[in-house]
């Protein structure tokens, strides 16, 4: 069987981050990608200038036509910026019956432009948390779900993991990427206690499409069969590697992508 993943999301022109960073992941790591698209935005390394929304009837549409003929064997949902959006994909998802449902919330580019409005926050938590079986917030995400300021301490990242996970996700991986220090920790959490997944912390300016990465890294593990944590802890391994290497790339003049072929391309 092949292992196939489909990634929900927006889609980004500068190839950096969304649909075209999931797709490079699936990939990279050895499985099909195929993709719905739920926004497109008009973006570049320096930001994003202006972003128009899909309408949730033809959301609906790709959903069906994709699921409805490929065996999806786990599901990445990235950015859904408006609550009929979330509506159509929530929908979808129990049409189609799909259980390996990773959930990056995403909310806030890399350049800081919003992705998420105010009001669509809500039906993320409402709809789709309690269908996801993976959530993987960053620093300020986790933040603004549980409505709490941004942690500074492994204690405070536990604290809102554990609130994320009253939400109704089956587990969470709180991602430490924005915090200081010479380590980069990631918390994954689930029924079974907390996992600590930590990497040195590589400075850099090419960080653009970091959390789209790891999180449809993590699917592309769900797909080829691998257990959740094991998914989780490769998909650390992969994204650290990617960010590390992203110096060896020219792109654009502000926060250039990861580099998803790291391990393919020659110098």
């Amino acid at each position: 069987m092949t292992a196939i993943a489909v990634t929900i999301a927006g889609s980004d022109s500068g190839g950096g981050a969304g649909i075209q960073a999931d797709l490079k992941t699936f990939s990279a790591l050895g499985a099909y990608g195929a993709s719905v698209l739920t926004a497109l935005t008009a973006q570049n390394t320096r930001g994003v200038s202006a972003i128009h929304d899909v309408p949730p009837g033809f959301v609906r549409a790709q959903m069906d036509a994709v699921f409805s003929d490929l065996a999806v064997n786990a599901v990445k949902i990235g950015m859904l910026a408006s609550p009929e959006v979330i509506e159509a994909v929530a929908g979808g998802l129990d049409a189609h019956g799909q259980a390996s449902v990773v959930l990056d919330p995403v909310m806030i580019a890399a350049s800081g432009d919003p992705l998420l409005k105010d009001e669509a926050v809500a039906t993320l938590r409402d709809l789709l948390m309690p269908r996801a079986l993976i959530v993987t917030p960053n620093l300020p995400e986790a933040a603004r779900l549980t409505e709490t300021g941004v942690a500074d301490t492994r204690q405070a990242m536990q604290t809102q993991g554990e609130a994320i996970l009253a939400m109704g996700a089956r587990s969470v991986l709180v991602k430490g990427g924005h915090g200081g220090g010479a380590e980069s920790a990631d918390l994954f959490l689930d029924a079974e206690g907390p996992l600590w997944l930590t990497a040195p912390r590589h400075r850099t300016e090419n960080t653009h499409g970091t959390g789209c990465t790891l999180s449809s890294a993590i699917a592309a593990g769900l797909a080829r069969g691998r257990p959740l944590r094991d998914a989780v802890a490769e998909a650390k391994v992969y994204v650290t590697e990617a960010i590390r290497a992203s110096d060896r790339l020219a792109i654009g003049h502000g926060h250039g992508p990861v580099h998803h072929f790291h391990a393919w391309w020659q110098d």
